[in-house]
């Protein structure tokens, strides 16, 4: 079973009442997690440098780490942190709009927070770290009509490739929402791995394509935070709730 931590922003929590104000994780707390994880032994991983492990062909105490949306407070908050304990990590980029904000989460109240630009973004991939799509516009895949889905799926791979010139071979689905002819569109496309944000460790017999994630709120302590990633327990919620 791996742990694969599910980010978003790496900032100060907004006030009380804000909405997902946990989706903020304070920059010391951050650090503090992934400074914890490296004395026990683990060792932080991007999708791409996972993918031995989830397959089976690798062994080690390793865990992934992934970031949503691609926001500036974790090109300047979690990636000195990554390069100072040796560790990589994937960010889920929103492909058609680098150095915009979070306008898909205006209407709910979430605080706009900038997203990394074509220059950052270019440093994330130069300093070690992945390139993955979260699609062109961050839309529900499963609202659209099929053609304007795979288009999403494939052009935002395509754009990223072409302007940054990497391989982008993981995507995370916006909000989680997939199913099955979604995830044959995302293999098509030629993506080796997509992750949920159903809540789990990652077995072995899992669809790549399908990965459940360990989602990580700024309200964690870090008792609780090292009881998620490292015991049975989001094992045994994921088996309370069939998700297999």
């Amino acid at each position: 079973m791996i742990p694969i931590l599910m980010y978003h922003q790496i900032a100060d929590m907004p006030a009380k009442g804000t909405p997902y104000r946990g989706l903020c994780v304070p920059a010391k707390k951050f650090r503090q997690q992934m400074t914890w994880l490296k004395r026990l032994g683990y060792r932080g991983l991007s999708m791409q440098d996972l993918l031995p492990y989830l397959e089976g062909t690798k062994q080690g105490k390793v865990f992934g780490i992934t970031f949503d949306d691609g926001y500036v407070n974790v090109h300047d908050n979690a990636l000195p942190v990554l390069q100072e304990l040796g560790f990589t990590a994937t960010t889920y980029f929103v492909a058609g709009h680098p150095g915009g904000h979070n306008h898909w989460d205006i209407e709910k109240g979430i605080p706009h927070s900038p997203l990394m630009n074509e220059r950052q973004i270019r440093h994330w991939a130069e300093a070690g770290q992945e390139i993955g799509s979260h699609t062109l516009d961050h839309v529900h895949l499963t609202r659209l009509p099929a053609a304007e889905a795979l288009r999403q799926i494939e052009v935002s791979k395509q754009l990223l490739e072409a302007a940054f010139g990497v391989s982008v071979t993981a995507f995370c689905y916006p909000y989680g929402d997939e199913s099955q002819a979604v995830r044959e569109m995302t293999r098509k496309a030629g993506y080796t791995n997509a992750t949920l944000t159903v809540k789990g460790l990652a077995l072995k017999e899992d669809d790549l394509l399908g990965l459940p994630r360990v989602t990580v709120s700024g309200n964690i302590g870090l008792i609780s935070f090292l009881i998620k990633c490292l015991t049975q327990k989001e094992h045994r919620r994921r088996v309370k709730k069939g998700r297999y």
